[in-house]
């Protein structure tokens, strides 16, 4: 009998070492009992499956990384056996008698660790009565969840790349088994390693008698022994394959069986199951019996194919029949015919003439041999793809001589090719050469995501019903590619992927990510071969027949060594029908893939031109952390812009969370990593949390990003004052068979509905293009209006996925603005004839009118009181201030963004008036309120939260490194200008300016709190969901309605959220639809949430915000986008960012009765601007700027006594002070103050490559040497040469430079570099300077032979003084006049 281990960490490893000097002992043993095995047809049997009559497990099996199973039957394709032709035409396993499932109640115990597993209770006289009952499937941990926040089962615990048991990087560390002692905080040091123990029984049908008996486990995690009636049968350590057994022999011959199943959690299996997901053992895939006879077809191989034409098919069939009877088996046929299924359905009809028969040579006493055939298709059946994935069911006899039907069987298939070939300029549709992937004669672009198996309340258990429910979601929204990561699915997937059309990417259960990628990698190991041979081997054979799998990937993240060498060439044995990919090593196979690369690296690798793999699919990109997923319109962009790339998939599909409980309150809430306990480590926080959906399915924003991009249709506008657009089908195989409408919009409401295109009345074919005519009067449009067209595709019939009239793509185009203005506000309000009068006393002014109040806080320059009517609107000093601040996104702590958002005080301004306010009553009536504010965080701290090792309850805090700012520390100053007007109306008019330029700031604009009445928001801009100035895309500019706290998607970890783009107006009103309009001077961004943004940013979960105290409404000039910075990508475009500097901003505050927000925003604002006084810090000039250029600017420097026109940009190099005002109206001055500039200061225009977050470009010019640039890390293909490209703003006399290496490592230090320059920033020409750098930390000065007159520079490292793919740098200068 076995005896565990035990918990001592020194004796786990004496055992261990005794195991391995005693395996080619026990080896011998097994292979003198596998005698009487079947000689396996086609394929050898693979490496590390052991067979044979051992009467009990020895203890070695589960930490012996080169024995794979033990009488664990050799993989096969996913088929069952039929009694008819009408049960097998059914195809799925329930349709036959000769299957019965054994999910459900099962009896089970936990162990935490070895010792403590209940040894004897395999015995079928043991009594497990006492015992919990279970329903299986399921994932141990997620059931032991208790409600009071206990775990009666250990605990769920996410990792990424670690494994959760004690190790280390180093070579050979694998030999220390999964015993070892972890640091005492990590949930393994107490629960060593589980065992669950399951037991029930079973009946075996009478009408099974003299076949043999299979025991099927999809899917138990990570290590099991399987018992019958008591006899030890066998073991598996394959978390994510079949894992069959004969159980003939060890079955009663009548009543009831005993099966019992010993699951450890971890093995050395666990070494290559490190995928970045929960690590939750159980049988948590389906358990069912299957029969067969004794001569059986064991596998089924068919492979279509396709004549040059692709209009001749044929089916490359290989059956392997077996021969477990006692005789030899002579004269056997297998005839095969071929039912065509209806579209996305299972009812099937007989296909004509469609047959073949295969001869059955001579299969002897425990053999196996493999019968060929060819079916031959022709005409007669339809191509399979994603767009009309038409579906075969082949359905197999095997007869004997006399004809007699021994077996019955059949399998899905498709007919469709795919290859990989070299395509001639003149053939490519884009007209470029290349070598591009094909599918039935075409190029196709795979619209993807990666998923995972996850449900909160299951865990790893995926009920068929959920399978279909996200199949639909992902057909709704335009998503055709899956990449199975990182393991291979539940069988049942692959059927729906079949069925309704997905392209998939079949991925081996293979990551060993925590041994990272150099010599420590087990991808070396030749101990680890068997495993990962076998790992890829159970997944080709497993699902090499579905149509839908369309590439192989041999694992994740797990080492480029040899192993994958021997994956590639098995796979390549078995079958050449598909691509192989890996993304650790794109050498080794058929096509090129990488993770995370920068939408620059793909615009580049779309061109064709890298020294890469071609073609080429990004296996990862748009990490969908958090709120997420900007600029990918721009990753498409490039990718359909020729052939070089044929896709890639979103990281991820479902955010992976597990139901917890609040041990206080019973609240339940989506967990993440950390939040299962104060030992819940090894985790990595939220960095599960990546999904397009929320943990339930629900989709996040980014979902209809998704959809809007993924769309396969392009409309775009000819010539809108003639109604003229072009429709692009962008399918490749299939027309556009959809209803397509379109409508007009004026204002953001919609005008006319519901019409049709005129133009041709053909479909639009694949890859073609048509013009069609929306009939509109331009010439009627008015003027003083803007619209918009909308032109939607609806499907025109029910599909599975979505009923009728289901808008599956559409486009809006802009038809034109307003030309001329809108009323004047102050034209508006004259005529009303109300006094506006006015009052300071007490710290604050006064100001009233009929029906309205308002009052103004002299101390901080802010409205602190505003009335409209009774109804008060602002209250308690809660008006509009300056806000720079934001809940951290998961893709702003991804580039560090936060550190100085915190440190410098952002998330708490402090805002003092300067100097006395003006007050100046204008001759309209209205009255003019003039403060110079100053804004500065009261403290600064450290931003500490992070994923890694998070504990529970932890987010951000703003308690941590608390220092006071002072004069020197960051600040913003702003001239407010509020015009009253004489019905209530208050327009802010503002220039707005920092004391330190090129801050990424969060946003920028004004937040104020109003009551929790003010719920109801109204706006036009771009939505109804939330968006941003990189993923806006999916959202159209209409009128939007909404309800504070209802209209916004809650993430599982709060961070901002709720922002709209493109906003003209917005408005909050009460029930009665009371309240007030918000009315832009342009547009702005705009969002109303129950909290603010230091609410959020400190809630570890959503029911952990406080209790809403008001309507935060954020209005901003601007708000910095997602980008993609979790992992990869990088962070916002520039043009993106909001940096610090000198901006201009209004709006107006209007009152609203009865909800008439509409009419009362039709207004122009005509508030008093200040005058924004702004300098160029590369030639020091400065620019007085007003939106009034009617008006004469004034301005002096330095308080000169004689004030000067402005007339032109004037040069403060030195620095200065600059006050200006207006000619007519002296009384309202702005001031800035400059410093000197002491250097030429460059901007980043380019880098080739960086990591984000910690080796972001700007980190070279940022005068600080403990910050660097680096270049990206996750990037496969990221090989020297890395360059980056500086402006300087103006062209300048350069004479050399200087090159700060990395000061805290010599990791990425340059050796041989180049230097161009340039005058566009496009053309460079040759080098102007070449050399070596020394290999040391100190600052390298390079001066040029010969100075040159640019503008750009362009510095190219060529190589690393280690040899390194990988070039660092902690600053970079430039010499020069």
């Amino acid at each position: 009998m076995f005896v565990g281990p035990s918990s001592s960490n020194q004796h786990s490893t004496i055992i261990y070492k005794q195991t391995i000097l005693s395996m080619r002992k026990k080896s011998l043993m097994l292979l003198l009992g596998a005698l009487s095995l079947p000689v396996w047809a086609g394929v050898p049997p693979l490496g590390g499956y052991f067979y044979g009559n051992m009467p009990a497990p020895t203890g070695w099996e589960w930490q012996s990384p080169d024995s794979v199973a033990y009488n664990k039957q050799q993989p096969h394709a996913w088929f069952f056996s039929f009694n008819n032709v009408e049960e097998a035409r059914k195809v799925l396993p329930e349709n036959s008698t000769l299957w019965q499932s054994l999910d459900g109640e099962w009896r089970f115990h936990w162990a935490k660790n070895p010792e403590e597993r209940a040894k004897d209770f395999f015995k079928v006289d043991f009594d497990a009565s006492a015992w919990d009952k279970v329903q299986v499937p399921m994932n141990w941990n997620v059931v032991g969840v208790q409600k009071d926040g206990t775990f009666k089962y250990g605990e769920p615990l996410y990792s990424n790349q670690r494994v959760i048991f004690q190790h280390s990087v180093a070579v050979g560390d694998w030999k220390g088994g999964v015993m070892r002692t972890p640091p005492q905080n990590w949930m393994t040091y107490k629960n060593r390693n589980e065992v669950g123990s399951y037991r029930r029984t079973f009946t075996v049908p009478a009408d099974w008698k003299g076949k043999n008996i299979y025991i099927n486990f999809d899917g138990v995690d990570s290590f099991f022994y399987l018992y019958i009636n008591g006899h030890y049968v066998g073991f598996s350590k394959n978390s994510r394959n079949l894992a069959q057994f004969d159980i003939t022999p060890y079955l009663n011959k009548k009543g009831e069986n005993v099966v019992a199943v010993e699951v450890y959690r971890h093995s050395d299996g666990s070494f290559l199951e490190s995928q970045d997901m929960f690590r939750l053992p159980g049988i948590f895939r389906n358990v069912a019996l299957t029969a067969k006879p004794q001569v059986q077809v064991r596998d089924i191989k068919a492979i279509p194919d396709y004549d040059a034409s692709y209009t001749d098919a044929s089916l490359n069939i290989s059956a392997d029949v077996r021969n477990l009877s006692t005789k030899a088996a002579k004269g056997y046929t297998i005839s095969y015919s071929l039912y065509e299924n209806k579209l996305y359905s299972d009812d099937n009809t007989l296909v004509p003439g469609v047959t073949a028969t295969a001869t059955v040579g001579e299969v002897g006493k425990n053999g196996e041999l493999t019968a060929t055939t060819t079916l031959l298709a022709g005409n007669k059946v339809k191509p399979w793809s994603a767009e009309a994935p038409h579906r075969y069911t082949l359905v197999g006899e095997l007869k004997d001589k006399k004809g007699n039907v021994v077996e019955t069987f059949s399998t899905i298939v498709g007919f469709r090719k795919v290859e990989i070939k070299e395509t001639a300029a003149k053939d490519d549709e884009f007209g470029l050469a290349g070598r591009y992937y094909y599918l039935n004669g075409k190029t196709i672009k795979m619209k993807g995501v990666n998923r995972h198996e996850n449900n909160p309340s299951t865990g790893h258990y995926v009920t068929r019903e959920q399978m279909e429910k996200e199949v639909f979601l992902m057909k709704r929204g335009n998503i055709n590619h899956v990449r199975d990561c990182h393991y291979p699915d539940a069988p049942y997937w692959y059927y729906l992927c079949d069925k309704y059309g997905i392209y998939l990417e079949d991925e081996a259960n293979i990551e060993s990510h925590q041994y990272y990628y150099g010599q420590a990698s087990l991808s070396h190991v030749p101990e680890f071969k068997n495993a990962h041979v076998a790992r890829n081997m159970e997944m080709v054979h497993a699902t090499v027949n579905h149509p839908s799998v369309v590439i192989w990937s041999l694992g994740n993240e797990a080492g480029p060594g040899k192993n994958f060498v021997e994956c590639y060439n098995a796979i390549k044995a078995y079958d050449t029908s598909r691509p192989v990919q890996y993304e650790r090593n794109n050498n080794i196979v058929d096509m090129g893939s990488n993770q995370y690369p920068s939408i620059g690296w793909t615009q580049g690798a779309a061109t064709g031109k890298y020294d890469i793999k071609y073609p080429f699919h990004i296996s990862e990109y748009a990490h969908s952390m958090g709120n997420a997923i900007g600029n990918l319109v721009d990753y498409w962009d490039a990718i359909e812009s020729s052939n070089f790339i044929m896709g890639g998939a979103i990281w991820d599909w479902v955010d992976q969370a597990i139901y917890g409980y609040d041990a206080k309150t019973g609240e339940r809430f989506w967990g993440y990593g950390g939040d299962f306990g104060d030992d819940n480590k090894p985790n990595d926080g939220m960095f599960c949390m990546n999904g397009v959906m929320r943990p339930d399915l629900t989709p996040k924003a980014q979902y209809f990003e998704v959809k809007k991009v993924y769309q396969n249709v392009g409309v775009k506008a000819v010539d809108l004052k003639k109604g003229k657009i072009e429709i692009f089908n962008k399918n490749y195989f299939e027309p556009l068979r959809y209803q397509i409408v379109w409508s007009l919009w004026k204002d953001g409401a919609c005008v006319l509905d519901n019409q049709s295109l005129m133009g041709p009345k053909n479909i639009v074919g694949p890859r073609e293009k048509q013009i069609y005519t929306l009939n509109y009067d331009y010439s009627q449009l008015e003027a003083g209006s803007e619209y918009f067209v909308k032109v939607q595709f609806l499907l025109g019939k029910d599909m599975p996925w979505a009923k009728k009239g289901y808008v599956q793509m559409e486009e809006q185009l802009r038809v034109k603005g307003a030309e001329t203005a809108a009323p004047a506000l102050a034209e508006q309000t004259k005529a009303e004839g109300n006094e506006v009068s006015y009052a300071s006393e007490n710290g604050a002014i006064s100001v009233k009118g009929k029906d309205f109040a308002v009052k103004f806080d002299t101390k901080t320059g802010a409205i602190s009181e505003l009335t409209y009517g009774t109804q008060h609107v602002i209250t308690d000093g809660n008006g509009p201030k300056l806000d720079a601040f934001r809940a951290p996104t998961d893709n702003d702590d991804g580039i560090g963004f936060p550190r100085a958002w915190f440190q410098k005080g952002l998330w708490d301004l402090q805002h003092r008036a300067i100097g006395a306010p003006t007050v100046l009553k204008k001759k309209d009536g209205s009255l003019q309120v003039s403060f110079t504010i100053e804004s500065q965080g009261k403290e600064g701290c450290n931003q500490t939260y992070g994923n890694r090792d998070r504990n529970p309850e932890s987010a951000y805090t703003f308690n941590k490194g608390v220092r006071e700012l002072n004069e020197q520390d960051f600040k913003f100053t702003t001239t407010q200008i509020y015009t009253i007007y004489r019905d209530g109306s208050v327009e802010v008019q503002s220039a707005i300016s920092a004391s330190q330029n090129n801050v990424v700031l969060p946003r920028l604009g004004y937040v104020m709190k109003l009551p929790t009445a003010f719920k109801n928001f109204e706006y036009y801009g771009r939505g109804p969901v939330n968006n941003y100035a990189d993923r806006k895309t999916g959202q159209f500019i209409e009128r939007h309605q909404g309800v504070v706290g209802e209209q916004d998607i809650m993430l599982p970890k709060p961070q901002s959220m709720g922002n709209r783009e493109e906003v003209r107006w917005c408005a909050l009103t009460d029930a009665s639809g009371n309240g007030a309009a918000f009315v832009a001077d342009s547009v702005m961004s705009a969002s109303a949430l129950p909290w603010s943004q230091q609410q959020l940013a400190v809630a570890p979960h959503p029911y952990q915000l406080v209790k809403s105290d008001g309507t935060y409404l954020h209005l901003d000039a601007k708000v910095t986008g997602l980008g993609g910075a979790s992992c990869g990508q990088g962070g916002p475009f520039q043009r993106d960012q909001v940096r610090s500097g000198n901006y201009s901003f209004g709006f107006a505050i209007r009152p609203v009765k009865a909800g008439n927000a509409a009419a009362v925003a039709k207004v122009s604002l005509t508030g008093e601007q200040p005058i924004t006084i702004t300098r160029d810090d590369a030639k020091g000039n400065v620019v007085l700027h007003t939106a009034d250029s009617k008006r004469v600017m004034m301005y002096t420097v330095n308080g000169a006594k004689k004030a000067k026109v402005y007339s032109q940009p004037f040069n403060l190099h030195q620095g200065g002070k600059v006050t200006a005002w207006y000619k007519d109206a002296p009384a309202f001055k702005m001031n800035m103050e400059f410093k000197k500039i002491e250097s030429v200061p460059l901007k980043i225009a380019f880098c080739s490559s960086f990591e984000p977050k910690e080796g972001d470009a700007d980190n070279l010019i940022d005068n600080n040497a403990n910050t660097y640039w680096h270049t990206m890390y996750s990037v496969t293909v990221a090989n020297y040469p890395h360059w980056i490209d500086f402006d300087a703003s103006d062209v300048k006399l350069m004479k050399g430079f200087t090159y700060m290496p990395r000061q805290d490592s010599s990791n990425g230090r340059v050796k041989e570099f180049e230097i161009y320059v340039s005058q566009d920033g496009k053309n460079w020409g040759t080098p102007v300077c070449k050399g070596s750098f020394k290999n040391n930390s100190a600052v390298q000065r390079v001066m040029f032979e010969k100075a040159v007159k640019a503008r750009y520079i362009r510095f190219r490292a060529v190589s690393e003084q280690n040899g390194q793919d990988f070039a660092s740098g902690a600053e970079f200068s430039l010499i020069a006049d």
